[in-house]
C-alpha cells in the first residue's frame, strides 16, 4: 500500500479540482475556500459536472446533502444521478442540486419552535468543506436551515462563529499594523473510545439501547496497575487499528496517533490539526467510520462517555488555535512572552473570555453521557478554569500582583547516562485537571464528552473570544501612545479575570470550596448547566457577533434539556426493564437452588445445614427484595415527571438519576454474591478482556 497514493483518494481535494475544473472556475472557487469570497453561484454547474464526474468514477451512484441536524449525528437523503433523457438514462447533477437541497424538516429537533406541519427546511452547499466518495454515495456537506431562515444544524453557525472571530480579530491585528487576508481557528480533536467482542455486546440489553451498562460489578483487576496506558496493542486491537488507518486516510483524514488509553479496552486516536470547519466534518465522519471499521473486525466500537462505572470514561480534548493566512500563530508566546504585547493582549482577551462566559462554556458539553465523567478523576471537574504554567502564570502574576517578573529559562534535560540524547525541557509542564489548559501555542479545552459534536465547543469559544476581541478594540482605537494603552487595559482584564486561572491540582479535596470562594460555577449537572443559554448576558453575545438569534439560542437550550430528560428516560425504562425481567427472578432462581441445597442437608444428617449457605441465602433475599422496592420507586418518580424540560430535568437529575444509581448499587452486589451460573448478563471482566 502506497498511503501518499491513497491519502484523500475518496475525497473531491484541491488537486481533484485543479485537474478536472477549468481554470478561471477552479481561481474563483479557491478564492471563496480560502479568502471567504462569496460564492460564485454561476460557476455551479460546471463544479457539479466535474464532481459527478469523479464520483462515477470512483464508483457513485447517488448524491447526498450531508448535514449535522441537532442530534449530534450526521443526516443524509440519497438522490440518483439518474436522469431521464428520451428512452435512455444519463447521469446528471445539475448546480442547482449542488447547490441547494430540500430534505424533510419536520422530525428533526427545532426545540418546540415549529410545528411538525412546518415541514419545509433546506440544505445549502459549504464549499469550504470538500466532497467524498463513502460507499456508493457522492457527499456533499451542506448547512441546514428551516423555511423562516432559523438554523437547523451544528454547521451554520459554526461557520458563522468563525467568520466572527476572523472579523474581530483582523480588526485587532490592523491595531498592530498587521493585515492578512484571513484568520481562522484551528482544531485538533483527540477521540477516546472503547472496543468490546460483538457477541458479548449482543448479550447486553443495556448496551444496546443506552450505549453504557446500567449494571456490572467491578472485575477483580481493573485499571489500577496502570499497565493499560499505552501497553502493547492486542492483535484484533492493532488490525481494526490498521483497518481504520487506511480506511480514514483515503478520506483524507489525518490520523496521526493512536494507543491504549487508561481502562481495559479503551483506546485514543488523534488527527493533525485542521480548520475548525473541516476538523469537525472530519471528527463526525471518523465516529462513523470507526462503528464501521469495527464490526468488520467482530468488535463494537463504544463511543459513550462512561461506558464502564468504575473505570476511565472517554472525553474528546479540544486542542483550540488562531492562525492568520500568513501562517501567524496568534496564540505562540514566543521566546519572550513578557515582551509580546500582541500576544499578552490575546491571552488576556480569551481569559476574560472564559470568565465571564463560564457558564455556557460549560453547559455547551452538557450531556447525559458527559455527567458521570466531570470530576471523575479521567477528566477534569465541572468548575471551568483556565492553567497557564509556570511560565505564563508567572509573567501574569506579576502584572496582577505588581512585582517584578524573572525569566526562567529552558534548561537541557538528560538522564545522565553519555549515551543517552539531551532532551529540551518545556518552559511548563502540563495540567490533566484542567479544563482549559495553554500548551505551548493552543489551548485544550478538555471537558469535551466523547461522542458529542466537536461543533459546539468551537462555537461558543469562538463567539465569545470573537466578543472579546471586538472590546479591546473599542478600548484601544484611538489610543495616541497605542503601546501603553495595549499594556495598561492587558492589566486591567487580567486583574479582572484572575480568579479563572487556576495552576494546581483540580482533583484536589480544597479546590471546590475555593472555586465558590472565588465565585465560580460548578454546575455538575445537564439540568443545572444548560440554563445558562437563558441568561440575558449569554443570549446577547451570540446575538451581537451574528451566530445566533435570541430564538436560535434558546431553541438549542430547549433541544439539549429535551435530549438528556429522553436519554436519562430510555436508561430508566431499560434499568427497570432489566431489574424485572432479568435479575430480579434470576437471583430468585438462586436463592431457590441455596435452599434446596439447604433442605437437602437437613434431611441427610442432624447436624445444622452450613451457616454460610444460610447466610448467603439470607442476604441475597435482603437484598432482592430491597433491589425490587427501589425498582419500584424508580418507576415511580419516572412516571411523575412535572411538564416542561426544565422542570423535568431537575427532577431527573436530583431524583432519577439517584434512583437509577440506588438501584445498580444493590444489583451490582448481588452480582458478587450470585452463582455466575445465574446471572444473566456478561460481565465486566467479560467485557472488557475478551477482545484479544
Amino acid at each position: 500500500m502506497n498511503v501518499t497514493e491513497m491519502f484523500g483518494s475518496n475525497v473531491f481535494n484541491d488537486e481533484v479540482m485543479k485537474n478536472l475544473l477549468p481554470k478561471e472556475i477552479y481561481k474563483s472557487l479557491k478564492k471563496t475556500i480560502d479568502e471567504g469570497e462569496p460564492l460564485d453561484t454561476s460557476i455551479a454547474s460546471a463544479v457539479a459536472n466535474a464532481m459527478k464526474d469523479w464520483a462515477v468514477s470512483k464508483g457513485a451512484t447517488h448524491y447526498t446533502h450531508w448535514f449535522q441536524p441537532l442530534t449530534n449525528l450526521t443526516a443524509e437523503k440519497h438522490d440518483s444521478f439518474i436522469e431521464p433523457s428520451g428512452d435512455k438514462a444519463i447521469m446528471q447533477l445539475t448546480g442547482k442540486s449542488l447547490i441547494v437541497g430540500e430534505p424533510d424538516a419536520s422530525s428533526f429537533p427545532s426545540g418546540g419552535t415549529r410545528m411538525t406541519s412546518a415541514a419545509r427546511g433546506y440544505t445549502a452547499w459549504d464549499p469550504t468543506s470538500p466532497a467524498f466518495v463513502k460507499e456508493n454515495t457522492l457527499c456533499i456537506p451542506t448547512v441546514f436551515v428551516s423555511y423562516t431562515g432559523e438554523t437547523l444544524d451544528k454547521k451554520a453557525p459554526l461557520l458563522k462563529s468563525m467568520t466572527a472571530l476572523d472579523t474581530q480579530a483582523k480588526r485587532l491585528l490592523k491595531l498592530f499594523g498587521i493585515e492578512c487576508r484571513k484568520v481562522s481557528t484551528t482544531v485538533g480533536p483527540e477521540q477516546e473510545y472503547f472496543l468490546v467482542d460483538e457477541e458479548v455486546f449482543a448479550q447486553r440489553k443495556d448496551l444496546q439501547l443506552t450505549g453504557r451498562t446500567l449494571f456490572g460489578a467491578l472485575p477483580s483487576r481493573g485499571q489500577e496497575l496502570e499497565d493499560h496506558y499505552f501497553g502493547a496493542l492486542k492483535e484484533r486491537v492493532a488490525d481494526f487499528m490498521r483497518d481504520l488507518d487506511e480506511t480514514l486516510w483515503s478520506f483524507g483524514i489525518y490520523a496521526k496517533t493512536e494507543h491504549n488509553e487508561v481502562a481495559p479496552a479503551q483506546h485514543e486516536l488523534a488527527p493533525i490539526f485542521s480548520t475548525t470547519n473541516v476538523a469537525v466534518d472530519d471528527n463526525q465522519l471518523t465516529m462513523e467510520l470507526m462503528k464501521k471499521v469495527a464490526k468488520k473486525h467482530g468488535l463494537v466500537c463504544l463511543l459513550h462517555e462512561k461506558p464502564f462505572e468504575g473505570v476511565n470514561g472517554s472525553g474528546k480534548h479540544n486542542n483550540w488555535s488562531l492562525s492568520t493566512d500568513t501562517g501567524l500563530n496568534l496564540l505562540d508566546p514566543g521566546p519572550n512572552p513578557e515582551n509580546n504585547t500582541r500576544f499578552m493582549l490575546i491571552l488576556a482577551c480569551v481569559l476574560a473570555a472564559v470568565d465571564d462566559y463560564q457558564g455556557i462554556l460549560r453547559a455547551c458539553v452538557a450531556s447525559a453521557g458527559n455527567d458521570h465523567r466531570l470530576g471523575a478523576n479521567e477528566a477534569p471537574p465541572a468548575i471551568i478554569s483556565a492553567y497557564l504554567g509556570d511560565q505564563l502564570g508567572a509573567i501574569v502574576d506579576s502584572i496582577v500582583l505588581g512585582r517584578e517578573y524573572v525569566p526562567k529559562k529552558a534548561v537541557p534535560g538528560s538522564i545522565g547516562v553519555p549515551e543517552s540524547p539531551i532532551f529540551p525541557i518545556d518552559m511548563t509542564d502540563r495540567n490533566r485537571t484542567s479544563p482549559f489548559a495553554f500548551t505551548g501555542n493552543k489551548f485544550e479545552f478538555r471537558m469535551l464528552g466523547s461522542q458529542a459534536s466537536v461543533a459546539d465547543p468551537n462555537i461558543v469559544l469562538n463567539t465569545i473570544a470573537a466578543q472579546k476581541f471586538a472590546e479591546a478594540v473599542e478600548e484601544l482605537k484611538g489610543a495616541k501612545d497605542f503601546e501603553k494603552a495595549c499594556k495598561t487595559y492587558t492589566a486591567k482584564l487580567l486583574k479582572d479575570h484572575h480568579r479563572i486561572i487556576f495552576n494546581y491540582n483540580g482533583y484536589g479535596p480544597d479546590w471546590e470550596s475555593e472555586a465558590e470562594r472565588r465565585g465560580l460555577l460548578n454546575n455538575k449537572t445537564t439540568a443545572d448547566a444548560v440554563p445558562e443559554f437563558f441568561k440575558k448576558e449569554n443570549i446577547e453575545v451570540f446575538v451581537k457577533q451574528g451566530v445566533y438569534t435570541e430564538k436560535e439560542v434558546v431553541t438549542r437550550a430547549n433541544i439539549q434539556l429535551e435530549n438528556y430528560n429522553k436519554i436519562i428516560n430510555i436508561e430508566a425504562l431499560t434499568m427497570i426493564e432489566m431489574a424485572k425481567q432479568d435479575i430480579y427472578p434470576s437471583v430468585n432462581g438462586y436463592i431457590a437452588e441455596l435452599c434446596s441445597v439447604i433442605s437437602a442437608k437437613r434431611s441427610v444428617s442432624e447436624k445444622m445445614p452450613c451457616k454460610t449457605d444460610i447466610a448467603l441465602a439470607e442476604k441475597l433475599s435482603e437484598l432482592n427484595e430491597a433491589f425490587a422496592l427501589a425498582v419500584e420507586k424508580l418507576e415511580r418518580d419516572i412516571r411523575e415527571l412535572p411538564e416542561g424540560e426544565t422542570a423535568a430535568s431537575q427532577k431527573i437529575a436530583h431524583t432519577v438519576v439517584p434512583d437509577m444509581k440506588e438501584v445498580r448499587r444493590f444489583a451490582d452486589e448481588m452480582e458478587k454474591l450470585t452463582s455466575s451460573d445465574y446471572w444473566p448478563y456478561p460481565t465486566y471482566t467479560d467485557l472488557l478482556y475478551s477482545v484479544k
